[in-house]
């Protein structure tokens, strides 16, 4: 017997493995898959990134933590968080929202927290203080969990790698890309920062060379 369809929710979001997301339930065709997961006590509904090109085959489940609100038109506010990794073998569209047959996948090897790359945990932990002040990320990760990889990727939002990310089976691998990936990620809007900050006054200053020149 084969195991029941999962909805899947498209977004232009990556959820990752006991991470917290938030959603605005609005569309009718998902305010009724919501709907019956509400019903089912504790069942998961796929979050499947979107893009130009589709919806990606790799997603992660997520569960509804709580309903923040109801509002009278049928929109919902949930707080969810992410449960499994899957990959989508077919999709099915009977309903007004996609479904989809699905094998779930973990790493390939559960590797103990201080035995994952302590190196690259270390490095990805010190740039994660820089990044979380540039996303404005209130809670820190959850270090003691064995796939932290996932807590600290939670806070960049660069949805191609983090989807890259959610594909990779070994909590090694994911700390040495990401520790690979922050700091020039770092720079960048370190750099983007300035120029926000430099850029009114360049501004107003060519103004008043402007009219100074004009004056002459």
């Amino acid at each position: 017997m084969q195991p029941p369809l999962l909805p899947l929710f498209p977004l232009q979001a990556v959820l990752f493995p006991r991470t917290p997301m938030p959603l605005h339930i609005f569309e009718e065709r998902y305010r009724e898959m919501i709907g019956e997961v509400l019903v089912d006590k504790g069942a998961e509904f796929g979050i499947v990134l979107v893009t130009d090109k589709g919806i990606a085959s790799l997603g992660c489940t997520a569960v509804i933590d709580r309903v923040i609100e109801r509002y009278d038109d049928g929109r919902l506010d949930i707080a969810t968080s992410g449960r499994r990794r899957f990959e989508i073998q077919s999709v099915n569209e009977e309903r007004s929202f996609l479904r989809g047959r699905v094998e779930f996948f973990d790493d390939d090897v559960q590797e103990p927290v201080e035995a994952a790359a302590p190196e690259e945990r270390e490095r990805a932990t010190e740039v994660w203080k820089e990044l979380s002040h540039f996303a404005g990320v209130e809670h820190e990760p959850h270090w003691t969990d064995p796939q932290v990889s996932f807590q600290i990727a939670s806070a960049i939002p660069d949805l191609e790698f983090r989807q890259s990310l959610l594909g990779i089976r070994s909590e090694t691998r994911r700390l040495k890309q990401i520790a690979e990936y922050l700091p020039a990620y770092l720079r960048k809007q370190k750099y983007t920062q300035h120029i926000q900050q430099v850029a009114p006054r360049n501004g107003h200053g060519k103004r008043r060379v402007e009219e100074q020149q004009g004056g002459d």
